[in-house]
């Protein structure tokens, strides 16, 4: 009896997974600024040179499309006062961006720059890729309350794609 087949990565698979690390990271990064009230260079900085693709005894290796990452934090900062009062006005009535938890904002932040200025991903893959990366903090029902916040930001921003 031979072996099973191990599953060889396509260059498709292995682009997503990456850029799927970079999400969870950047949604971490912009945590990480907005408690500890740290610019963006700072902490993209921190990432490069501790998470991604350290080698250092006891530091935990991260690996993620790092230019996606980049991008994705340092693209939240630069149009964060066009997403954000987007995003708020987009909220269920009586909720306000700042009366979130810090870890949702971020995500919400993030997906909210992706879809209104990365056309290049679809609105779709957007909002599967936020849920999970929802799922990986919450357990309770935040991650129905952002696919609930992201459907709306998407038809939103992306019309056509619905």
């Amino acid at each position: 009896m031979s072996a099973p087949r191990q599953h060889k990565e396509t260059p498709s698979e292995a682009r997503a997974r990456l850029r799927r690390a970079a999400r969870l990271a950047a949604v971490q990064a912009l945590y990480q600024m907005e408690i500890a009230g740290r610019g963006a260079s700072s902490v993209i900085r921190e990432f490069r040179d501790h998470r991604f693709g350290s080698t250092g005894e006891g530091e935990e290796f991260v690996e993620a499309d790092e230019d996606f990452f980049e991008a994705l934090v340092a693209g939240v900062v630069d149009k964060q006062a066009k997403v954000d009062p987007t995003i708020d006005g987009l909220l269920a009535d009586g909720w306000r961006m700042e009366r979130l938890d810090s870890t949702v904002r971020a995500i919400l932040r993030a997906a909210g720059y992706e879809l209104f200025e990365r056309i290049d991903v679809p609105a779709r893959v957007v909002i599967d890729e936020y849920i999970d990366v929802a799922n990986a903090f919450f357990e309770g029902s935040e991650p129905k309350f952002v696919n609930a916040a992201l459907d709306r930001c998407a038809r939103e921003a992306r019309p056509d794609e619905f």
